[in-house]
């Protein structure tokens, strides 16, 4: 008698699924071309119109123009990962994508990790270019203590991460994909005057200094500056110096709360 062999099949798990649908996240958006020249290329037009501007020295051998490098990487993680999901989620439930994926058997877990992906590798690729064009017309320096590289890992990482979730979970909130633009651009816009990304943080006015230190984006902008200024230019700031730890704290809790609020009012459908 010969057994009989039961073959079984191993169900993939939420992380590979994720992973795949990240890789296909990445293909689409690299098709859409109105998406990566917007994504890629808006901030790099940004700081060639604001560098050939302002051509202000701020002290400490550091020019406004480094001072705009720092402030866009940071708010680089803002447009990639908040503004873009924000935007692109609503038309995805609009087109019925949502409703599709649904019906498989991949985990809303898997749809959170492939947006997850798409937003890292834009954000990478956005560093890359904001980094190259500031390094060679701009004068930026690039940091030499390995404490300045590991800050700017777990900011990129923890940035990204939070801004994806907020992005997820902001995305309930417009009622279809057509009006998610004007709802969305506004917030982002009112949060980069407010968190010193177009102008010196300690020259706005303190009531705006202080609604900007509740959200995420003053701290990533404020992180960034104490990655690519000298040390000496931390006295220059609200506290006198470049409160990581503070930093860290606050993106982490920003980051809980983006996931709790995505997982609880995610929608699959319109209303």
């Amino acid at each position: 008698m010969s057994a009989n062999k039961v073959h079984t099949n191993k169900v993939p798990s939420a992380l590979t699924i994720g992973i795949a649908r990240g890789g296909l996240e990445v293909k689409q958006f690299m098709r859409q071309r109105e998406s990566v020249i917007f994504t890629l290329l808006f901030p790099i037009i940004l700081l060639a119109i604001f560098g050939s501007v302002f051509k202000t020295d701020l002290g400490d051998g550091v020019t406004f123009s480094q001072y705009f490098v720092a402030g866009m990487i940071a708010s680089g993680l803002v447009n990639t990962g908040f503004q873009q999901l924000a935007i692109y989620i609503p038309v995805e439930r609009d087109f019925g994508t949502l409703k599709r994926l649904r019906g498989t058997p991949a985990p809303l877990m898997s749809y959170f990790i492939g947006k997850s992906i798409l937003v890292f590798v834009s954000m990478v690729l956005q560093i890359i270019l904001l980094l190259a064009c500031g390094v060679f017309f701009f004068g930026v320096n690039l940091p030499t203590d390995p404490i300045k590289w590991l800050t700017f890992t777990w900011l990129i990482i923890l940035g990204s991460a939070s801004s994806t979730a907020l992005g997820i979970a902001f995305a309930a909130i417009p009622k279809d994909g057509r009006g998610a633009s004007a709802i969305v651009s506004p917030v982002v816009i009112v949060l980069q005057f407010f968190s010193g990304v177009f102008f010196i943080f300690t020259d706005l006015p303190q009531w705006m200094q202080q609604v900007a230190a509740i959200f995420p984006l003053k701290w990533m902008t404020q992180g960034a500056r104490s990655i690519f200024l000298p040390d000496s230019f931390a006295t220059r700031e609200v506290a006198g110096n470049w409160e990581t730890g503070r930093t860290f704290a606050i993106i982490t809790a920003w980051l809980v709360v983006g996931i709790i609020w995505a997982v609880r009012s995610f929608k699959w459908e319109r209303d």
